[in-house]
């Protein structure tokens, strides 16, 4: 009888693990994944295709024609692309290190620290996300005119150290942490400096790569505030680039998916190096909320 047991115990294991309600669970998240990734596949799919079939009607789903010719006819024209793919690089970048240096060290001050006004002035800081974006940019362009900063990179890089949203995000998480993690640092020598260093940065990275993939995101695909500071074409990113493209009278399509498709790249990259630290910031924070 014993052994009947043990051996009855896997087959019903593997009978709740193909459960009729955990196989409709899968099927709708196949579903959802497929509705989610195709617009990333039809852009890639329409940057192979040559310009004669990219307006084919009925398209083609699967390439049947696919080559390069259309990121070879970018390179080709657009002789300042990789100009503006390095803009763009370099002001994602900034901005993410500053968000993350300053967002962190915003929402330390304001979880842990004791000091008179924190809640009158977290909510003040709060209250700023309810003024809309396009209130602030004749007062944002205005600032930047006066500090002579028009047409340089500098001018959507420093509107763009810190963000409300990233204050909120960082304060929510680092209340998480035990206080008493920060008092051994200190006992054991640590001014607030190294509490900081050794201890809040090391167990915030989940926030941290979640609030570094927002951060990125954003701003590389940032295109208003740039198309009005920026000029002149060697100082364009590659949004505002890209849709410089489109001409007066008509449309290449073949070259502007190519220039979309290259300018998706690098935000691939960068959230497949951080996604496991994006997922586990998620799950903690709905096991802590």
């Amino acid at each position: 009888m014993a052994s009947k047991s043990v051996s009855s115990r896997p087959r019903a294991a593997r009978i709740r693990l193909w459960h009729p309600s955990k196989g409709l669970a899968w099927l709708v998240l196949a579903i959802t994944t497929c509705i989610s990734l195709w617009p990333m596949y039809w852009l890639f799919v329409t940057a192979l295709t040559p310009t004669t079939f990219v307006l084919k009607t009925p398209p083609d789903v699967v390439p049947l024609h696919a080559d390069f010719s259309n990121f070879q006819r970018l390179l080709n024209q657009a002789s300042d692309y990789w100009i503006w793919a390095r803009n763009s690089i370099a002001v994602a970048l900034c901005v993410t290190l500053f968000h993350v240096f300053f967002d962190t060290l915003a929402g330390y001050a304001f979880a842990k620290k004791r000091f008179p006004g924190r809640n009158v002035l977290f909510w003040t800081v709060i209250a700023t996300m309810m003024v809309p974006t396009y209130v602030t940019l004749v007062p944002m362009y205005l600032v930047t005119r006066n500090l002579q900063l028009l047409n340089t990179l500098w001018a959507v890089i420093l509107p763009g150290f810190a963000s409300v949203f990233g204050i909120f995000l960082m304060r929510q998480y680092i209340q998480t942490l035990p206080s008493e993690l920060m008092d051994a640092a200190r006992i054991d020598g640590c001014g607030e400096p190294g509490v900081f260093w050794h201890v809040i940065l090391p167990l915030s990275r989940p926030a941290i790569g979640a609030l570094a993939i927002f951060t990125f995101v954003r701003h590389w695909n940032d295109f208003l505030w740039p198309l009005i500071v920026l000029n002149d074409g060697s100082a364009y990113t590659l949004p505002v680039g890209v849709a410089g493209l489109q001409g007066e009278f008509s449309t290449d399509y073949g070259i502007i998916f190519a220039g979309a498709a290259l300018a998706a790249l690098p935000m691939i990259i960068f959230f497949l190096i951080f996604q496991r630290y994006f997922l586990e910031g998620v799950r903690m924070g709905a096991l802590k909320g």
